[in-house]
């Protein structure tokens, strides 16, 4: 997304609203072109994915954890986010545009969900997620796991900021995680294909990013991802684009799931410099998810609540990037 630059980098991906101070930021840096197909917007070939030869995840795995304890989310909020993400990420119609970077059908199933023990943090930064991850392993919270397709949520209650910063923000997530529930970064070589992210923070348009730690030899795959809400005091956090924040949750982790399905390694791309680490990215660096919610204004042409295959009800998504009609496409019948 962004052309290199001297100095470390974080290693994630992002998802930002239009105009924000975060857009900006990572604009500032990037060789975006304008327009992109959302319905009555014209195609843009040039932004089409490449694959550069990393691997790709076709049967995804992904669990849930609530960060802030049960005493900070609604109960129904949950009980909707569980419900409407698995439905999303395994629907037949949604999942027939993504079919069309892999070799045959892809899988997603959702692993269970749980709490992780409060207070709820002010701030957490990738420094703080990646700490966490470690300290989950460590306590054994993740044996078992397929570390290879298994993507691991962390959801941040409402009035938690998110930022990008490599650095620890929040001892007291790890401490109370360790006590109550377990009782130099390096310079890229640069390369335009491979994303980057320094966004700033969710008060300046970012919503969320996935990444990846080592622990123990084992890589382990996250995302990470605000209470997308407008405040009563008319400030925001993350980006709230639906009449509900649950809503808006999902859609974030649609968008980073997805992302991390097509480009799982990229944060180790990043790290090397390997552009063969890399999966599915334009020549600028953008994931899947990353060229719909740049050019979206309103952003409603790609956040949207479409009906499930099974007629069951609706879901709140964000419309990924298709090569197929050059665009952000929708929930289509069959695969292309």
């Amino acid at each position: 997304m962004k052309q290199p630059h001297a100095g470390p980098i974080n290693l994630m991906r992002i998802v930002t609203a239009h105009g924000s101070k975060a857009e900006s930021r990572a604009r500032a840096q990037a060789k975006v072109m304008p327009a992109a197909l959302a319905p009555g917007f014209p195609a843009t070939p040039k932004h089409d994915l490449l694959f550069h030869g990393g691997r790709t995840i076709a049967n995804l795995q992904f669990s849930n954890f609530f960060v802030g304890g049960q005493d900070a989310w609604a109960a129904s909020d949950v009980s909707n986010i569980n419900s409407a993400l698995s439905a999303a990420m395994s629907d037949q119609n949604l999942n027939n545009v993504m079919q069309q970077y892999f070799h045959g059908q892809i899988t997603t199933a959702q692993l269970d969900s749980q709490f992780l023990p409060g207070p709820p943090p002010p701030v957490v930064s990738q420094g703080d997620v990646e700490d966490l991850v470690t300290r989950l392993f460590t306590a054994g919270n993740l044996d078992g796991a397929d570390f290879t397709n298994t993507v691991f949520n962390f959801l941040l209650p409402s009035g938690t900021i998110l930022n990008d910063n490599p650095g620890t923000s929040n001892a007291s997530i790890a401490a109370e995680f360790e006590s109550r529930a377990a009782a130099g970064a390096k310079k890229s070589k640069g390369n335009p294909a491979i994303p980057k992210a320094d966004e700033g923070d969710s008060t300046n348009g970012l919503g969320g990013y996935h990444g990846s730690i080592t622990v123990n030899g084992n890589l382990i795959l996250y995302a990470v991802g605000v209470f997308s809400e407008e405040r009563p005091d008319g400030t925001v956090n993350g980006i709230p684009v639906f009449d509900a924040s649950w809503k808006n949750v999902v859609a974030t982790f649609y968008h980073e799931l997805n992302e991390a399905r097509t480009d799982p390694d990229v944060e180790e791309a990043n790290r090397t410099g390997s552009i063969a680490l890399v999966g599915w990215t334009s020549r600028d660096g953008e994931e899947c998810g990353d060229f719909p919610v740049f050019e979206a204004n309103p952003l409603s042409q790609v956040f949207q609540e479409v009906p499930l295959t099974s007629g069951n009800g609706t879901v709140p998504v964000q419309f990924q990037y298709s090569n197929a009609v050059h665009g952000p496409e929708g929930p289509i019948a069959q695969p292309h």
